[in-house]
């Protein structure tokens, strides 16, 4: 076994490792336990291959018995009297019939096999994404993501076809015709074919494993290439307001540059693969045929004995044709495989714990008790953040920017765990309680609420989506954007576009917050909800955000200062500490931090 530095495995080791992994990952969606009528339809389809292979391999025979028959000089066999030349060629076109017809009925047997693991395994890798924490989603590139799973789930459905249905038919085949071979005629007609054959195979496996690299660079530039077309696509409007189409496309240009470039060595690779097959199959036949043409003019072969053999190695050949194309497409749904099984190896950042409970809300008490937390281990974020949040009250978070108020949203939702001290609601910490059960419990109206590309009733109904029309309609009617609605020539059957681009941002905001109202949390959280709005917008919807949050716990993480003055409490963070806390005119009073924030504010406001 070839070893890199420090013991390590080398390349060709860990793909094979790599594959073996993936096989054994995919074996249980073929036979998976429990499942009774999966074992039944694989083992039918294996037996309709088996059928299939025996018949195809006894063919030939027909078609020597009927070309003995048409030669009056040469013997019958006795198993053909009575046959007749016509009824021995019908014989055999029957056998190719039913050669053909089990390999379509092996086929149509398992393709549901087929299409439920393919289902289950696209299932599995999307429920395990949403599962991943968030600073893994922040991380990630989209695009290449998408490619990921789409060619996962694609190598899936190959793999449990070719390789279940390409190789080892082929190998089955090629054992009973070695075996024909040593029987009916000699061990030099077997040695012939098993030298080809090796020479075949060991070639298109060398230049295969060649070839799966230049492949994994192509897949490598096609994901780049990608990646930048949806990061572009994405970004339309910034890309229009700094005249940068000529630049997006030059970058896009260069990452097919380098495509294009893996893409010739591809297909110039391909050339080099299918001449030296067709070189290697046409010398073993020409070899097998010289042979047994040798043996008919010496009298120890029939003309159909030739026929025979000849019909034997152009059926070998066949499919020996499409085993490099085979090998690849496995080898290359390996790979492919392999990334997306790497995807669902990631694992969550965030969890239930064993024996977590489901989160029981009374009062609607939040308490963040000397929170330690930061994204990176060397660069914390919060410092020992102590605040209470009494149920049914307002607390606001102000601070600079940087100060980590966006943070503890996030905390509080649980897309990430403290490193130190407890996050509590009603006494319970949220690390004990179900992800399910807190994230119930918790509305949020984001600073950009991001929409579904559906219709605006799918997007208020997300709030719950076993809510008759009249709640819905209700919920709408308490976000002010009810009236706005029937005003569309669609009504609620309005698409909003991706990530609702065709409303503007105030209806964003109160489809959001009509969505939140919809969902009746008892503890509703408001990061900045308001701060990419106009003024006059920001005054209504702040009303109805003020309206909402009566009879629940509120709190409300804010830039624009003006939007916390009715808090019950404010809370002014700093470097990730708290430094002051305290109602509107007590702080003003105070002189302080908030004081300072203020005073800013209002000059800015007037200076504008």
């Amino acid at each position: 076994m070839r070893r890199s530095r420090r013991g390590e495995a080398g390349p060709v080791d860990f793909d094979r490792a790599q594959s073996w992994r993936t096989i054994r990952r995919v074996a249980p969606y073929i036979w998976p336990r429990g499942a009774a009528w999966v074992k039944v339809r694989v083992v039918v389809a294996l037996g309709l291959l088996l059928l299939a292979k025996i018949i195809a391999v006894i063919t030939p025979f027909f078609y020597k018995a009927a070309v003995d028959a048409l030669s009056p000089a040469e013997p019958s066999p006795a198993w053909t009297l009575g046959a007749g030349a016509v009824g021995l060629t019908v014989a055999y076109g029957m056998a190719r019939v039913l050669s053909t017809g089990f390999q379509q009925l092996r086929d149509a047997v398992f393709a549901r096999v087929a299409q439920r693991a393919l289902r289950a395994i696209a299932l599995e890798t999307f429920r395990h994404i949403h599962a991943l924490s968030l600073r893994y989603h922040i991380t990630r590139r989209t695009g290449s993501l998408s490619r990921v799973i789409e060619r996962g789930v694609k190598g899936v459905e190959f793999l449990l076809r070719f390789l279940v249905f390409s190789m080892g038919p082929l190998v089955l085949e090629l054992v009973l015709v070695a075996a024909v071979l040593a029987t009916v005629f000699d061990l030099r007609y077997l040695a012939v074919v098993s030298v080809t054959i090796a020479a075949y195979v060991l070639f298109t496996f060398r230049v295969t494993e060649w070839r799966v690299k230049i492949r994994r660079e192509m897949n490598e530039q096609d994901a780049e290439a990608n990646q930048k077309a949806i990061d572009s696509l994405l970004n339309f409007e910034t890309v229009k307001y700094f005249g940068a189409e000529e630049r997006e496309a030059a970058r896009y240009d260069a990452s097919m540059a380098g495509y294009e470039k893996a893409a010739l060595k591809t297909t110039y690779s391909l050339a080099f693969l299918n001449f030296g097959q067709a070189f290697l199959i046409t010398a073993g036949l020409v070899g097998v045929m010289v042979m047994a043409a040798i043996g008919v003019q010496a009298g120890q072969l029939t003309v159909g004995d030739f026929v025979m053999v000849n019909a034997y190695m152009i059926q070998i050949t066949m499919p020996l044709n499409f085993l490099g194309t085979v090998y690849r497409e496995i080898r290359q749904s390996l790979v492919d495989m392999g990334e997306m099984f790497d995807l669902l190896e990631q694992p969550p950042e965030v969890t239930d714990r064993p024996n977590a409970k489901p989160l029981q809300v009374t009062e609607g008490r939040v308490e963040f008790d000397r929170v330690v937390f930061g994204y990176e281990p060397d660069r914390p974020i919060l410092k020992g953040v102590t605040i209470i949040v009494e149920g049914g009250h307002t607390v606001a978070i102000v601070g600079p920017s940087g100060s980590g108020k966006s943070t503890i949203g996030r905390l509080l939702f649980r897309f990430y765990d403290v490193n130190d001290g407890a996050i509590r609601i009603d006494g319970q910490d949220i690390r004990d309680v179900t992800l399910e059960s807190l994230h119930a419990a918790i509305g949020v109206v984001p600073q950009d609420t991001v929409l579904f590309n559906d219709t605006i009733y799918y997007n208020i109904a997300y709030g719950r989506p076993d809510a008759s029309r009249e709640e819905v309609e209700a919920a709408a009617r308490a976000a002010k954007i009810h009236d706005f609605i029937m005003s569309l020539p669609q009504g609620y059957d309005t698409v909003v576009g991706e990530r609702g681009l065709k409303l503007s941002g105030g209806e964003k905001q109160r489809v959001g917050i009509a969505r939140t109202i919809l969902k009746n949390p008892p503890i509703l959280l408001l990061d900045e909800a308001t701060s990419a709005l106009d003024t006059e917008t920001e005054r209504e919807i702040q009303a109805e955000l003020e309206a909402m949050g009566r009879g629940r716990t509120v709190i409300m993480i804010a830039h624009r200062l003006s939007t916390v003055v009715r808090a019950d409490r404010i809370v002014v963070l700093e470097e990730g500490r708290v430094v002051e806390e305290g109602r509107h005119e007590e702080l003003l009073a105070r002189g302080g931090r908030y004081a300072s924030m203020w005073q800013r504010q209002a000059a800015e406001q007037e200076a504008a």
